[in-house]
């Protein structure tokens, strides 16, 4: 199934059932007074953040979903049974507004529970309105219907360490090696078209597919995917080392970071030379020294071939993460 991370959906919940008019029946008397019991409120609609991220393409294929309805009241007093809630799961970092009135949520953490709208209130039965003056009363009211709107849903990953980059910066292949995800490689652009997550020591790396310049624009994949670097805590530009213009390439993805969002490059950032295998060592030292002064940034190194590189940049971005993340939101 395809990565999701827009919806739009339309959401109501249950009608309250109706009250009813009832009469006890006693021997001798036809109607010993009123009976007819009150109706059933209607289901809510709740929304629960699970850790499913694939969970939004499911809800796509209903564009309209409903909470089930109060039951009618019954005789003998009794009330019918409330309506079911209608119980949504939604990936954690989904922010859900109500595009009828402008109301937001957002759910932050697993478990976390909104009511987004109520089911409707059950009528009256005509027990209710017996009084001195009305012993036999034939009032009753209906159910109210329950509210229903229009919803938008978004997806924003929460992850410590976002990797961004141009295609085949080698993204998805050292999320791979540190992590053992299985995000798509291949020698050819683009090939990472939906973002990837992965757990290193508890630390949740997001691979986000490659920018070029013009992205903004519409061009390549556009960034559209870049909503989930809103929530990132830590950045980490991946270069590749066999690139002939490396400190052109991190100032064309850091602009279109900044035309998506310039509050995104107020995060943490941090330059990973990837491919490092491809240059001699004298040479990687010297393009880090390159990199460093051009950027004014951490530069560290790496090769999927090495793996006490691997090992040293694992230790490197949990520790990062710990020190400088505090709050990705």
């Amino acid at each position: 199934m395809a990565f999701t991370d827009e919806i739009n959906i339309h959401l109501s919940a249950g009608k309250g059932g109706d009250g009813v008019v009832r009469w006890r029946r006693e021997k001798y008397k036809d109607k010993a007074g009123p009976s007819g019991g009150n109706g059933g409120r209607g289901g809510n609609v709740r929304i629960q953040a699970v850790r499913d991220v694939s969970k939004l393409a499911h809800y796509a294929q209903f564009p309209q979903l409903l909470a089930e309805d109060g039951q009618d009241g019954m005789k003998d007093s009794r009330a019918g049974a409330k309506g079911e809630d209608l119980l949504l799961y939604f990936p954690v970092g989904s922010i859900i507004v109500n595009k009828d009135n402008g109301d937001r949520w957002e759910l932050l953490s697993e478990g976390d529970e909104v009511t987004v709208l109520k089911g409707g209130k059950g009528g009256l039965g005509n027990e209710h309105f017996k009084s001195s003056r009305n012993v036999a009363p034939k009032e009753q009211t209906d159910g109210k219907p329950g509210e229903n709107a229009d919803f938008h849903i978004e997806l924003r990953l929460i992850a410590d360490i976002g990797l961004v980059g141009f295609p085949n910066a080698g993204k998805s292949t050292l999320l791979n090696s540190l992590t053992g995800a299985k995000s798509k490689v291949g020698n050819y652009r683009f090939t990472t078209l939906e973002p990837h997550l992965g757990s290193l020591y508890g630390v949740i790396i997001a691979d986000i597919p490659g920018l070029i310049e013009g992205a903004s624009e519409g061009r390549g994949l556009g960034h559209s995917f870049l909503r989930h670097i809103s929530r990132t805590g830590l950045l980490a530009f991946c270069l590749s080392a066999d690139s002939k213009d490396i400190i052109g390439e991190f100032e064309a993805v850091k602009e279109e970071l900044g035309l998506y969002d310039s509050e995104i490059l107020k995060k943490p950032k941090i330059i990973l030379i990837t491919k490092s295998d491809t240059v001699d060592k004298k040479s990687l030292e010297k393009l880090k020294n390159v990199v460093a002064k051009g950027t004014d940034l951490p530069v560290h190194s790496v090769s999927i071939l090495d793996d006490d590189s691997l090992k040293n940049l694992s230790k490197l971005l949990v520790k990062t993460a710990k020190d400088k993340v505090r709050d990705p939101l």
